[in-house]
């Protein structure tokens, strides 16, 4: 697969693009850049567990919304356009309580106006913990916040 990156973009750059916010709490850590997907990974601890000791569904979510809007956003003009979230659906295909949990990242279209990523999260042993798909609008960029 041709390489999708609008820009080159280093593991560095990647990782200080979540510093402060809601992933870095939950530990994710980028650590591969292919020509056209993602790799991290985070701890399942008391971070990103729920009640009853396992990975929480929503952490699963977090990861794999976190990581496709940041690899659609590094396909495109960021001077001229933005990436935003307008579908996250997952599929919690197995549970785990502890360990180490690996995150994939890979487009199945990159548009003009519309990019579709798919995350897969594996346990240490490989076992496929959650599939999920993210749909973005690509937009014209704006200058600033919105007020409305």
């Amino acid at each position: 697969m041709a390489r999708r990156w609008f820009e080159p973009v280093d593991l560095d750059e990647l990782n200080a693009l979540n510093d402060r916010d809601m992933i870095s709490r939950l530990g994710l850590v980028y650590t591969a850049i292919g020509d056209a997907h993602l790799e991290a990974e985070f701890t399942i601890d008391e971070r990103t567990r729920q009640p009853f000791g396992l990975l929480h569904g929503g952490v699963s979510c977090a990861v794999s919304e976190s990581m496709g809007s940041i690899a659609a956003n590094l396909c495109v003009d960021r001077s001229r356009y933005g990436c935003v979230g307008v579908e996250l659906n997952a599929s919690h295909l197995s549970g785990a309580s502890a360990g180490r949990v690996q995150a994939r990242c890979h487009p199945l279209r990159v548009g003009r106006r519309m990019h579709v990523w798919q995350t897969d999260l594996f346990d240490a042993e490989g076992r496929q913990l959650c599939v999920s798909r993210l749909t973005v609008a690509v937009v014209t960029a704006r200058d600033g916040p919105r007020s409305d």
